[in-house]
């Protein structure tokens, strides 16, 4: 499998990596949540630009980017506008979707850029390829709030990512039982060993799936993501929490 390089963060090796979303409407909401970010000492930062109340705004979206880049120093940030019909907090035509990602890459801000599986493959295709010329890294994503798919779309989802150019291939879901979160981890193990050339993030949500963002190192899945204040998905925890008990595993998957 491939290691993925962002700045100092390596992706695809060693303990699963922790990145903290930066939420918040207004520039005073996000320079808070950018504190705590920074106080936690998370690996990366996600700016959940959905969040924000002017992000389609091209000037105000072009100086909060400046804005997290100066904040953040060397942490790597990537930068996502999760879509209301996967979880995210505006509505979004598909027009000014691709505008947005668009104007991320342009600014020259960004170390990783979202990009949603599901509003379609030629513009993955297309953001990979531009994201790839300005040195930015792609996360491509699926998210499911409203249950978990078989473990063969799973899969199925994770290898259209890879072969539509992706870095890092995300997918998330809701358990609705144990089993579900069993499905999801089979899943990343199964496309780990046999399909995987990027290096996996996945999780299963809520409280029942929480075991899914602790167990990455040992199923396959290279980043987890936590929570330094206000959490942006359910079932993220606090980011001192999950430095201990990823480390836990660490050495005990190292000596094992």
């Amino acid at each position: 499998m491939n290691i993925v390089k962002i700045r100092d963060v390596k992706l695809g090796e060693g303990c699963p990596k922790i990145c903290v979303p930066i939420t918040g409407r207004t520039k005073k909401e996000i320079r808070l949540r950018l504190e705590e970010l920074l106080a936690a000492g998370a690996d990366l930062a996600e700016w959940r630009a959905d969040w924000y109340e002017e992000v389609l705004h091209r000037e105000r979206l072009l100086e909060m980017l400046d804005f997290l880049r100066q904040g953040l120093g060397e942490i790597p940030l990537l930068v996502t506008f999760r879509t209301r019909e996967e979880g995210g907090e505006q509505e979004i035509s598909r027009k000014e979707y691709e505008s947005f990602l668009r104007q991320v890459l342009s600014s020259g801000n960004a170390d990783l850029i979202d990009v949603e599986l599901f509003r379609g493959e030629e513009l993955l295709i297309g953001i990979c390829r531009e994201a790839h010329r300005a040195g930015v890294k792609v996360v491509a994503s699926s998210h499911d709030f409203e249950g978990t798919p078989e473990k063969e779309e799973i899969i199925r989802r994770l290898c259209r990512m890879q072969e539509c150019g992706a870095d890092l291939l995300k997918l998330a879901a809701m358990p609705q039982n144990a089993g579900d979160v069993l499905t999801l981890l089979s899943a990343t193990w199964e496309m780990k060993e046999k399909y995987a050339e990027q290096p996996l993030i996945t999780m299963s949500m809520g409280g029942t799936g929480l075991v899914s963002r602790l167990a990455g190192e040992v199923f396959g899945s290279a980043l987890t993501f936590g929570s330094a204040g206000v959490a942006s998905a359910p079932g993220q925890i606090g980011v001192e929490d999950l430095k201990m008990i990823l480390s836990l595993l660490h050495e005990n998957e190292a000596s094992a």
